[in-house]
């Protein structure tokens, strides 16, 4: 009979789920959002688009993370 996998019971919030929605949610309002402020900005190189996309998506992800986690942590 093979060894038991340990299980664990997180105390407070759990970290992995959060991460895991973080990633999910900032993809699927993030993509988006960059295209919509993109429009409003001259990009002339592909540099360009890509610094604007990684300081946009910095921001997005940094607000997602906490909206995720404090929601995590009132649901709980």
């Amino acid at each position: 009979m093979p060894t038991r996998v340990e299980t664990t019971n997180p105390d407070g919030v759990d970290y992995g789920w959060v991460m895991q929605t973080t990633f999910v949610v900032t993809i699927v309002v993030g993509a988006p959002l960059v295209t919509a402020l993109s429009t409003f900005v001259t990009l002339t190189s592909w540099a360009a688009r890509a610094e604007f996309a990684i300081r946009v998506g910095a921001v997005v992800w940094f607000l997602t993370a906490i909206a995720v986690f404090l929601y995590a942590r009132s649901a709980r």
